[in-house]
């Protein structure tokens, strides 16, 4: 066997045991019985700390250096694999499985927490994940120890790069939103009950309409909603409140544009570094656009509308335009997945200085409920009434997802300008999501990005895909022309 053929048997190998982990992983937020937390986080520490071992293989770096590359393929194989051996090597054992078995623990912990609005109960462990990133950071920093994790999720970006376009963004988003919360054109929030079993069914229409292959995937309940695995296996989940049945539905299409991503990559990539999405820019780009620009276009909501009146009868919403403003509707919430678009980001914003603030050490976990609350109100001028609405919400920080959260925005950003480029090549795609499929446009987005997986960087695939470098203002023009089409401004 050449070097190159070794270290892609053994790679695959890797993959393998990783894609178990990952179910360990789906098994423990869906059906796993709750007495099992700690047994399950000894299980996940062990693979992990066989994972690593195999990450940082001496055999590996020998491969690398004899191993030659045929192909562009082959290429960034070498490239993507030399990445991840050079960044598990700075990376201790017993840290990596530390960090495996405390994250594993502490999204029960959150859980419990957040369902019971018992801070106290979660934050001596979210300190003690915090120490372990903190350590892990400077392990792998070149210079930021937020870079250094930024890096896991969005390879080549900075907070500098990122910060700068948050700044450049602020002001027309708040500009956009004092025009709409400002005018006499106000959607009424539904006012019903929408039984579960019903949005669950409405759920799975939403997701065949927009291509999830459930042949090789399947949908449950989380108390987060989240995708896990790639290739042929590849689970999404949703959550219900049988008040708000957008939460059900929108979080299901949003997830299914992680899915199809995932299910779309070449047959030819699995079981290597390129079988996977290439970073969490743009992957959130796929769930972006899935959800907002096709799921809440008014050609979408149309469709929706009238599977809504065959499952609830009359639930207060007199016809299908009313209803496509209600599904849009802007209103500074507190839940970040239940955000409107005008308001998405910034919550991001929000949680991208926070986060960064813990990791720098410029704040400790103490101090977070008080910062973030100030921060809130000072952001969307509503108070924070209960943690679960405040930062106990969201799952990242528990299992030590600190740079994630930047990369939801950098999705919205590429989904703008994916949705541009789309919109002018793609005829038909309104019609045919006034029907209920959305094809021409997941076609589209699966032949110019989704089956090339991990093959080239980010940035460069968005602008391949697009025919232009990305930047914020196609996000924004479409923003400006929705927005102000429903409110009249």
């Amino acid at each position: 066997m050449t070097a190159y053929a070794e270290l892609t048997a053994f790679l695959r190998e890797t993959e393998a045991l990783a894609y178990v982990a990952e179910r360990l992983g789906w098994d423990q937020e869906t059906i796993m019985p709750r007495g099992a937390a700690a047994q399950r986080a000894e299980e996940i520490a062990a693979l992990e700390a066989v994972l690593h071992a195999r990450r940082t293989d001496p055999r590996l770096e020998d491969w690398l250096a004899r191993a030659e590359a045929t192909t562009e393929a082959e290429a960034r194989v070498l490239d993507l694999a030399g990445r991840s051996y050079n960044r598990a090597s700075r990376i201790p054992a017993r840290l990596a499985t530390e960090l495996a078995r405390l994250t594993s623990l502490s999204q029960g912990i959150w859980a419990e927490a957040r369902a019971a609005e018992d801070p106290a109960h979660f934050l001596p462990t979210l300190a003690e994940v915090v120490a372990l990133k903190r350590e892990e950071a400077a392990c792998l920093s070149e210079g930021d120890l937020y870079d250094a994790l930024l890096d896991d999720y969005e390879p080549g970006a900075t907070h500098r790069q990122l910060g700068a376009m948050f700044d450049r963004m602020r002001p027309r988003l708040v500009a956009l939103r004092e025009k709409v919360l400002g005018t006499e054109r106000q959607p009424k929030p539904v006012g019903h009950v929408f039984p579960e079993a019903a949005q669950l069914r409405i759920a799975r229409i939403c997701a065949t309409a927009f291509g999830y292959d459930w042949t090789c995937g399947r949908l449950d309940n989380s108390v987060h909603p989240f995708t896990s695995g790639s290739g042929r296996d590849v689970r999404i989940t949703t959550r219900v409140s049988e008040s708000d049945p957008f939460n059900c539905l929108y979080s299901t299409i949003h997830e299914v544009g992680h899915a199809c991503y995932e299910q779309g990559i070449d047959p030819d990539y699995a079981f290597t570094p390129l079988g996977r999405g290439v970073s969490m820019g743009v992957h959130e780009s796929q769930s972006r656009i899935y959800e907002n620009q096709l799921g809440r276009s008014a050609a979408f909501t149309g469709f929706l509308f009238q599977r809504m009146v065959e499952a609830f009868g009359d639930f207060g919403v007199k016809d299908a335009e009313a209803f496509h403003a209600c599904v849009n509707r802007v209103t500074p919430g507190h839940i970040r997945t239940e955000a409107d678009e005008l308001h998405y980001n910034l919550h991001i914003m929000m949680r991208f200085d926070l986060e960064r603030a813990l990791i720098a050490g410029k704040m400790e976990v103490g101090d977070l409920e008080e910062a973030w609350n100030t921060r809130f109100e000072a952001d969307f001028g509503v108070k924070v009434a209960q943690p679960s609405q405040g930062f106990l919400q969201d799952v990242h920080w528990s299992v030590g997802l600190f740079g994630y959260f930047p990369t939801y925005s950098l999705g919205n950003v590429y989904a703008g300008c994916l949705n541009k480029a789309m919109r002018a090549e793609v005829e038909g795609i309104d019609e045919a999501l006034a029907a209920g499929s959305a094809r021409p446009a997941t076609e589209w987005l699966r032949e110019r990005l989704q089956r090339h997986g991990g093959l080239r960087p980010p940035r460069e695939t968005i602008a391949l895909a697009c025919g232009f470098e990305p930047s914020e203002e196609p996000l924004l023009d479409y923003l400006d022309s929705k927005f102000g089409a429903i409110y009249g401004v």
